[in-house]
């Protein structure tokens, strides 16, 4: 059994899946997943379409059609009886499943690790009692669980696997105007565009200003995106004469810019795997960076900053992002060779740390370690 709920787990699944039925084609799957899934052989009884919730309020109205769907899952699981039981991220509802499940005396596996590391530490002894293996994408967290008797294993990280697969393809014609090259990145959710992109947009500006003959590319996943960013823009003072949006060139647009503005999130790290210097920005709402204050129990927001240990990309967030923080941050990248020479080296170690591709075959071993045992 293999339970996800949203479309990167969706997609990461599937990957696993696939390298799973790679050493033991006889193994038959079902659960609750998606298109890629379904793809790669899933027998989905619940499709992600009816899992997905964003923010607390939605997560408060929609629980009584989780609740059914948590208990139709364990009649489910009762019924078939399998091996093992993957939870794939997610972990509102997978922990309180993989709890349930363990009870039941079924092997359950944790793929992809709540950020534990960041906020609510209190769930590792818990994860520890209710989980036979945790398979993780990031070096560090094995040692938030080494005080305890759970098997943790880091498998290296799947990004690494499709910036490799990305840099093997063709390149493709992208609309850069000048020199250096520079790429905004506000994000993909319409909360975060429109709190990041109006200080991105006044930063490139004010880059404009310093750098005349400077380019801007803002790389998005789809038409909706491209459309929220042309409105947002429609709506700000004038900015940057060189910039355009491109759909579905994201990893292009990092692999050929001097350097990037980006939203903290996991862009970060594919743009450290593209070898793209960045600085990197957040703006939330007020209440929300507020508890991030009080909760957080990392010294840093971007990825390869908690990845190195320390700040290595600079981060300029909430009310430090000012159009003028982030264009002063940024203009040492652009302008000083030796200060790029010396991000690029930083993010190359960062990218060893993530480990060799591969990512999803070493999980698949531990996968069927686990049912072995069993």
């Amino acid at each position: 059994m293999i339970i996800v709920g949203e479309a990167s787990g969706d997609m990461h699944a599937a990957r696993l899946v696939r390298a799973i039925r790679a050493q033991d084609p006889a193994i038959t799957f079902f659960g609750v997943g998606g298109e890629q899934m379904r793809a790669a052989g899933v027998d989905t009884v619940v499709d992600i379409a009816d899992m997905a919730v964003t923010g607390f309020a939605e997560v408060i109205s929609k629980y009584r059609h989780l609740r059914r769907i948590f208990y139709d899952m364990l009649a489910v699981l009762r019924s078939r009886q399998p091996n093992a039981v993957i939870l794939v991220d997610y972990p509102g509802f997978n922990l309180r499943f993989a709890k349930r499940a363990h009870l039941m005396g079924f092997k359950t596996i944790q793929y992809i690790c709540p950020q534990v590391w960041a906020w609510n530490q209190a769930r590792i002894p818990r994860m520890a009692t209710i989980l036979d293996r945790l398979i993780v994408f990031f070096p560090f967290e094995p040692d938030y669980f080494k005080e305890t008797s759970l098997q943790v294993d880091f498998v290296g990280n799947p990004l690494v696997d499709e910036v490799t697969e990305a840099r093997e393809q063709s390149p493709v014609p992208l609309p850069w105007q000048g020199e250096p090259r520079i790429a905004l990145l506000p994000g993909s959710r319409s909360h975060e565009i429109e709190r990041i992109l109006p200080a991105m947009w006044e930063a490139a500006r004010l880059i404009e200003a310093r750098h005349p003959a400077v380019s801007f590319i803002i790389p998005v996943h789809d038409g909706s995106v491209a459309k929220l960013v042309k409105r947002v823009q429609s709506e700000l003072p004038d900015g940057p004469s060189r910039c355009q949006t491109v759909i579905g060139q994201t990893r292009p647009v990092m692999g050929e810019a001097r350097a990037a503005l980006i939203a903290s999130g996991t862009a970060t790290l594919e743009a450290s795997l593209m070898r793209c210097p960045m600085v990197i920005t957040y703006r939330a709402s007020l209440v929300t960076y507020l508890l991030y204050r009080v909760l957080a129990k990392v010294d840093y927001l971007g990825l390869v900053n908690i990845i190195a240990g320390r700040e290595i990309a600079p981060e300029r967030l909430q009310y430090g992002g000012t159009p003028k923080d982030l264009a002063d941050a940024i203009d040492p990248l652009i302008s000083d060779d030796t200060a790029h020479a010396a991000a690029l080296a930083e993010l190359d170690e960062v990218n060893r740390r993530l480990g060799q591709p591969g990512a999803a075959d070493r999980a698949a071993l531990a996968v069927l370690d686990t049912i072995e045992a069993s």
